[in-house]
């Protein structure tokens, strides 16, 4: 075992002081005045006397004196406490004079002040514990880094070494083709700087990734960084702010300086818009002051970097609306890189590369199609959700493989939630829920822009969904106004069949009207979609920090008269369809109290074929036809700003 003389000495030297403090040798007894002078003085057992700190008294008797004196014969010294040094001697005095002890024998006193080691050592005990802690704050650190408080101001970016820490490529990073295309520019730029200097061209300092949640920006950072064969410095934007005024700029100052060491390398800001929100807002009080100063630096920085320093800064956000402009100017963050959720085609590739550490008997390709039509709207994060809750299905039940059963009760799990099997519904509940979900089926079945129906059940599931319908969409977007009028009226079904088989209505169609408003203030108010109104867009309407709407008072009237007119036509439409139908949705409605789930070959047994061609029908099958190829393709359409 290795003694470290550091630890030991201050130790060892404690211990002494502390024996000292306490040894037997030093040991005494309280008494009072009373015992001193009956026990002691009166009988002429004084040797001397001490006066300790002029408030104590230590009696030395004479030799031999001691011996049974209180019953104490281990005790060779005595003490007690005076009020003042004048009144002790005064008492001393007129004791010794009642005793007849002549003036040449009466009993010496002296004076003396004496320090206890013990008491000191207490007494600074708040302090020496104060330094302590600073003097191993000072070395330590917290979480060992070994920074300790004066190193506060360096940076917390995590390096990941190139041969050993990134093995991401671009071969595991699917469904985004565009964005790979696009930052390939700065791998080829980190390879060969050489060949693009020749030509004087310069490489981009920056580029911005953007996109929704779970649609692997950090992934593409890091497999640009594995793909250059580069180290790569990864941080988040909310470690450059500190309770410490000029830590954030210390940091960047530092992260930048570790860069330019470890050249060429790429440098990722995951969520930027922690330190890069536009400047100038909200700082009346002064509260933005730090990440202000944060941001100062890092523009500093990044418009400090030559041309042949060879670093790269990739910055990851949710948010690229509220970045400041000096932030997002060519000669920092030159190229902003948009990800979106990903097409059937780019989910197909993202099920392929999660599906092959799952162990299944399914065919893959045929597998990952079929899911990725099952699907819609999902991104990378919720693909790897469904495989992995299919996984987890398929150990549940003690299966040897995950089945394409286990992959379909994973979506549906993924989108409505967890079967509530502890909440049941009475018969009238039953019922009315029964009746409701039918609506929406038989409505969406006969409506031609409707997306296909897949399964209705009425088990409820999630926080309060007590049924649900699931469609299956195709990758859409633009609509006119007729597809949208039959989204609103499929959407109004389950409203409509209430009322029509009960003449009354419930609250279950809470969320059902949320939508239904929301899209008819989105084709009045944003689309411009109104005759009355006109071919005007008031931006979007859900927009929380807007505290002033851009119109008139008039105008604002006649948006919620013709938001009303329109979804009044919408639940007309879906009165005429549902009366003409009614028969159906009984059979449906009936059905699904038996059965409480139908899929879709159950709808076509009770109602025959849909009259509509459904365009992704043939992906759940085993075969694509031609005619379908196309929708396997990514869709090059521009999406409207907001839907």
């Amino acid at each position: 075992m290795t003694i470290n003389p550091g630890t030991v000495l201050p130790l060892a030297f404690t211990s002494y002081v502390l024996y000292k403090a306490m040894s037997p040798s030093d040991m005494s007894r309280e008494i009072t005045w009373q015992d001193f002078r009956s026990t002691f003085l009166d009988r002429g057992l004084v040797d001397r006397l001490v006066v300790l700190n002029r408030n104590r008294v230590r009696v030395y008797l004479r030799q031999g004196g001691s011996s049974g004196t209180l019953n104490q014969p281990h005790v060779t010294t005595y003490t007690f406490s005076i009020g003042s040094v004048e009144a002790f001697e005064r008492k001393l005095d007129e004791a010794q004079s009642e005793l007849g002890i002549p003036g040449s024998e009466r009993i010496p006193v002296s004076y003396k002040d004496e320090v206890s080691v013990l008491g000191t050592l207490i007494h600074f005990a708040p302090t020496l514990l104060l330094v302590g802690v600073l003097i191993y704050m000072g070395r330590k650190g917290p979480g060992g880094s070994g920074s300790g408080i004066f190193g506060v101001g360096k940076s917390k970016a995590k390096l990941f070494n190139r041969e050993t820490d990134i093995s991401v490529k671009f071969k595991d990073v699917a469904g985004m083709d565009e964005a790979k295309t696009e930052i390939m520019e700065f791998v080829n730029f980190l390879k060969n700087p050489a060949a693009y200097q020749k030509l004087g061209a310069k490489i981009p300092k920056g580029a911005i990734l953007s996109g929704p949640p779970g649609t692997g920006k950090t992934l593409l950072a890091k497999a640009t960084a594995g793909e250059a064969g580069v180290p790569f410095l990864s941080v988040s934007g909310s470690e450059f702010v500190e309770m410490f005024v000029g830590v954030g700029a210390s940091r960047v100052r530092d992260l930048f300086a570790s860069a330019k060491k470890n050249a060429p390398c790429i440098i990722f800001v995951d969520e930027i818009d922690a330190i890069g929100k536009a400047r100038g807002k909200g700082n009346q009080f002064g509260g933005n002051d730090e990440r202000e100063s944060t941001l100062n630096q890092l523009l500093v920085e990044m418009d400090g970097f030559g041309s042949n320093e060879q670093v790269v800064v990739l910055a990851g956000t949710n948010r690229p609306d509220v970045l400041d402009d000096a932030l997002m100017r060519p000669g920092r963050f030159d190229r902003h890189i948009a990800i979106d959720r990903p097409d059937i085609k780019g989910r197909q590739d993202i099920f392929m590369v999660h599906l092959r550490p799952i162990k299944t008997d399914e065919d893959l390709p045929k597998l990952a199609q079929k899911l990725a039509a099952l699907t819609p709207g999902f991104s990378g994060a919720d693909v790897h959700n469904v495989c992995n809750e299919a996984a987890l299905i398929a150990a549940r039940h003690n299966q040897e493989t995950v089945t394409g059963a286990d992959f379909e009760a994973a979506i549906e799990r993924v989108i409505v939630g967890l079967e509530k099997k502890s909440k049941v519904l009475s018969p009238e509940e039953k019922k009315t829920v029964a009746y409701h979900e039918a609506g929406h089926a038989v409505a969406g079945w006969y409506l031609e822009h409707a997306d296909p129906l897949l399964k209705v059940s009425i088990i409820p599931r999630g926080v309060g969904a007590l049924g649900y319908a699931q469609y299956l969409p195709k990758d859409q977007y633009l609509y006119s106004t007729q597809q949208l009028m039959d989204r609103m009226c499929m959407t109004l079904g389950g409203r409509v069949s209430e009322h029509i088989f009960f003449g009354i209505v419930t609250t279950g169609a809470q969320d059902d009207l949320q939508k239904v408003t929301k899209m008819a203030y989105a084709q009045v108010a944003t689309y411009g979609m109104d005759p009355e109104l006109g071919p005007l867009s008031y931006g979007n309407q859900d927009n929380k920090e807007q505290f002033t709407k851009p119109y008139s008072e008039q105008t604002g009237q006649l948006i919620d008269n013709q938001v009303r007119a329109l979804i009044g036509t919408a639940f007309r439409k879906t009165t005429d369809l549902l009366t003409a139908k009614r028969a159906d949705v009984e059979k449906v409605a009936q059905l699904l109290m038996e059965k409480e789930v139908l899929n879709r070959a159950d709808m076509e047994r009770l109602l025959g074929k849909r009259p509509f061609q459904d365009k992704l029908h043939e992906l759940l099958g085993t075969e694509v036809t031609p005619q379908d190829e196309k929708y396997l393709k990514p869709t090059i359409e521009t999406p409207p700003s907001s839907s």
